[in-house]
């Protein structure tokens, strides 16, 4: 099964009741295992937490700490682009060259870096006086 149809398979379990809009995400790790997530809503945070959190949390709790490739799919007109705070997560947990798919269910495709989808990230090397 390849990234996007993990991808796939997965959207199919997010939790929407309020958007109806169904995000998957999944990812290869630097160690080889793959790892997934949904988005998930509920009445207090209606907007919910993102696909791709979810797959880096699965990842680290399984042990793994660097993302070698993300795929994340959505029933978009266009490849929609993870949000501002999922954009920095994976500039946390991935090197900027780190290959970002993004698709739609009718099979449109745009691939992106780390670094393209979060130019000037905030990292580790901005705290050097602290």
């Amino acid at each position: 099964m390849s990234l996007l149809d993990a991808a796939a398979a997965v959207r199919l379990n997010a939790y929407a009741p309020y958007s109806g809009f169904k995000v998957g995400a999944a990812l290869r790790s630097v160690e080889g295992r793959e790892h997934s997530g949904c988005n998930v809503e509920n009445i207090a945070y209606p907007e919910g937490t993102c696909a791709e959190a979810g797959a880096i949390a699965a990842m680290v709790a399984a042990g793994d700490s660097r993302i070698a490739e993300v795929a994340v799919i959505a029933d978009s007109p266009a490849p929609v682009p993870p949000c501002g705070g999922c954009r920095q997560k994976l500039a946390e947990f991935a090197d900027g060259d780190v290959v970002v798919t993004l698709a739609t269910t009718d099979g449109a495709t745009l691939r992106m870096t780390v670094a393209e989808l979060l130019p000037g990230a905030f990292n580790a090397d901005h705290m050097d006086r602290v």
